[in-house]
């Protein structure tokens, strides 16, 4: 059987060695003599070494002058003095060494003494180490992948290959995995990476709420398309959203300020359009500096710039330069690499203009034209249901998009909410990490409210714990968006809430499971409705007044 109370005990030693143990269990090994002793003698080689070396650079920059002047040196007195100084500046760093690492080592044996008093044990530094070097290099967890799939060849066994098992914090889940890095078996086995999409998520909870299929979403719908140029078809002005020019906030690859402004200088027409600046914006030195430059100046415009690397094997073979040796350009250009010289001769022989060749030596990375259109055709669908089925966007947009939602500072009206986009905006070089993605959810809120849509209070006993629903022509936020509520008390307070009426605060607090402050919090937003504050019944209740 388990020790139970010994795993308890190693499980806390790992997790000290990996905290403040790092830096005081290596210490506690030695005796005080041996450890300062060991960094006496380190000092001194480190020393020695220091000193000769400036010694070695003095002499090389004075080394014309004793070149021209050793010969009326005193050669005995010079070297008498360098031995002089070397002993002084030994003494001094062996003085600092010694003070330094006798604090040290006070220091870490008192952390591992402490450690163990506090928890009514005393132990020799002989059985602390001991039981430390137990613990080192044992694993605590596992390491998951979301997307990796181990393919195995047709009639083999994955024991064959690894030994297997359960995640660490759920034995019981279908999944198994392995504590062996890949890379001692990837000669054997593939391994596939299924990587996540916020886009497609998106687009499913959106064929949910709407009933329609995203596939049936025309992708050359002018409504659509002049969200790109302007608000008209959201039935509002830029004024009404602080100024935006466009209509594609939250709209995925074209919602962040440094895409809008590529569109503002673009001015796209068509959906091809939006593909090329899918391009530019996924490259690296390919618009700024670069095609935003020969767009501006009238040399190039979106549709002969280049944005994508496909752009420019088309364009070359258009020019009558050899297929292979286009693509061999392409290749170099979307790499970085540049252009050879016998490569700009062929591409002026050619007509290649000068500006093309320029552009092409600046790249250094380019986007392939198959992943932006992927990417722009997911971005229209989802700009299709802004248009013709907000709440659903809506929904689908804060409860998978928006990173930090807050209930209090957007859910309760629109006059409050443009109080606390003001203040954010007063402090906006002050703005934390956190409070500037606050503030970019704060713009879609802000869009959804002049749009005419409006927020209903959370219900406890119908909202959910991480998706908005369409609630009587309104939204209902999320239980995680209420402040200091993460995702796994949500979930908690959704399930508990199935499973029947809450008698009192308390109740639900110990049902749920969230602290004393998640429950005021709640009840000061007005979520808690009529319910007591305790389980206790009094007389009075049953009086009439």
């Amino acid at each position: 059987m388990l020790n139970e109370e010994k795993i308890k005990i190693m499980n806390k030693l790992a997790m000290y060695e990996q905290g403040e143990g790092k830096k005081y269990l290596p210490v506690s090994k030695y005796y005080r003599s041996d450890y300062i002793g060991l960094a006496m003698i380190k000092n001194f080689f480190l020393v020695t070494i220091g000193y000769c070396l400036v010694l070695a650079g003095i002499a090389a920059y004075f080394g014309e002058y004793l070149i021209d002047n050793i010969h009326k040196m005193n050669l005995v007195s010079v070297g008498v003095e360098a031995i002089l100084g070397y002993v002084v500046v030994l003494i001094f760093f062996s003085v600092l060494t010694y003070i330094q690492y006798t604090v040290k080592y006070h220091k870490a044996k008192k952390s591992v003494k402490n450690y163990y008093e506090e928890r009514g044990q005393h132990k020799r530094y002989c059985e602390i180490n001991r039981i430390v070097q137990g613990c080192t290099g044992v694993r605590r967890t596992t390491g998951q992948h979301p997307g990796g799939i181990i393919v195995l060849p047709m009639g083999e066994e994955i024991e064959k290959f690894t030994p297997v098992q359960h995640p660490a914090n759920d034995v019981n889940s279908d999944i198994i995995t392995t504590h062996f890095d890949y890379h001692s078996i990837d000669h054997n086995l593939l391994k596939l990476d299924i990587l996540g999409h916020d886009d497609p998520t998106m687009i499913r909870m959106l064929e949910d709420l709407t009933g329609i299929s995203a596939r049936t979403v025309p992708l050359d719908q002018r409504d659509v398309m002049s969200l790109f140029a302007g608000t008209q078809a959201l039935g509002i002005s830029p004024e009404d959203i602080g100024g935006c020019k466009l209509g594609c906030l939250g709209i995925p690859e074209f919602g962040t300020d440094f895409a809008m402004q590529m569109l503002i200088d673009t001015k796209p027409k068509y959906f091809s359009d939006l593909v090329r600046i899918a391009g530019l914006s996924h490259g690296t030195d390919v618009w700024l500096g670069n095609a935003q430059v020969l767009i501006q100046n009238g040399t190039a415009t979106i549709s002969t710039a280049i944005c994508t690397r496909d752009d420019i094997m088309i364009y070359l073979i258009g020019k009558g330069v050899e297929s292979g040796l286009a693509f061999t350009i392409m290749e170099s250009v979307r790499k970085g690499k540049g252009l050879r010289e016998e490569w700009i001769q062929t591409m002026k022989e050619h007509d290649v203009p000068d500006w093309y060749i320029w552009s092409c030596k600046l790249i250094k990375y380019m986007f392939p034209k198959a992943h932006a259109a992927a990417y722009v055709m997911m971005a229209y669908r989802i700009a299709w249901y802004k248009v013709f089925h907000p709440l659903a966007y809506y929904a689908a947009f804060f409860s998978i998009r928006a990173t930090s939602f807050n209930y209090e500072l957007m859910c309760l009206g629109k006059e409050r909410l443009v109080y606390y986009m003001d203040d954010y905006k007063k402090r906006k070089n002050e703005l934390s990490d956190k409070e500037k993605d606050t503030f970019e959810d704060m713009k879609i809120v802000q869009e959804m409210y002049a749009r005419g849509f409006e927020f209903v209070k959370i219900d406890i006993y119908r909202a959910k714990a991480n998706r908005f629903q369409i609630v009587d022509g309104k939204l209902m936020p999320a239980f995680s968006t209420i402040d200091g509520l993460g995702d796994k008390a949500a979930e908690m307070i959704e399930d508990e809430a199935s499973k029947g009426k809450f008698l009192s605060r308390e109740d639900f607090k110990n049902r749920c499971k969230v602290s004393e402050k998640v429950v005021e919090t709640m009840a000061d937003l007005g979520l808690m409705g009529d319910l007591p504050h305790s389980n206790q019944i009094s007389l009075m209740d049953f009086m009439e007044m």
